[in-house]
């Protein structure tokens, strides 16, 4: 029901000195270029166009704030992976990402979005490395998972279960979900807010 309260877009950051004050309990959405971030977060606020899909990879480079009831802000990280930009300009939208990551007292949690497809790629791993570094608890949403069978999101899921045993950061549950079919949605929702609540 917290979802069906006003949701607004709030501002894009495109430098760590241009953030939101640090007053609202923030969770930040990340994941490769083209993971379906955007698509997740219209789900999760049951809106349709608040969060901007693109079919170009890695079009997101800024940071998003997304207020929630005036309570929380979900923040849409730039993606990382193969966005079709420079060298230079890839290292500076992910390096926001990094700043950000550093240098929020008020992030309760990162959910780090993986396609189901695909599983975990040694790019994902990086992103790993970064919220463990940061001490930042995150946890790992499955997404498209309506494009498997449910035997194929099980054995994902196990199988992501596993690699993220040992990490220090990592939530130990993965969640997946369909923004399309409003799979895991639900559970993700709640899992938000019980975060922000902590």
């Amino acid at each position: 029901m917290f979802f069906a309260h006003p949701v607004a877009f709030l501002m894009g950051a495109v430098a760590i000195d241009g953030l939101p004050s640090t007053d609202l309990p923030e969770v930040a959405f990340a994941g490769r270029s083209n993971v379906g971030k955007s698509s997740l977060i219209n789900a999760v606020t049951g809106r349709t166009h608040l969060a901007r899909a693109s079919t170009a990879p890695g079009r997101t480079r800024e940071i998003n704030f997304f207020v929630c009831d005036e309570t929380l802000r979900l923040v849409d990280l730039p993606g990382y992976g193969f966005a079709k930009v420079s060298r230079e300009a890839k290292n500076k939208f992910q390096n926001l990402g990094r700043a950000y990551l550093r240098g929020r007292p008020n992030l309760k949690r990162a959910y780090l979005l993986i396609d189901s497809r695909h599983g975990l790629k040694d790019v994902d791993l990086d992103a790993m490395e970064a919220f463990d570094l940061a001490a930042v608890s995150y946890q790992i949403i499955l997404t498209k998972a309506d494009k498997l069978s449910a035997r194929d999101v099980a054995q994902v899921t196990a199988e992501t279960q596993r690699k993220i045993a040992k990490r220090p950061a990592a939530f130990p549950r993965v969640l997946a979900t369909s923004s399309e079919k409003g799979g895991g949605i639900p559970e993700l929702r709640a899992e938000i807010v019980a975060a922000c609540a902590a």
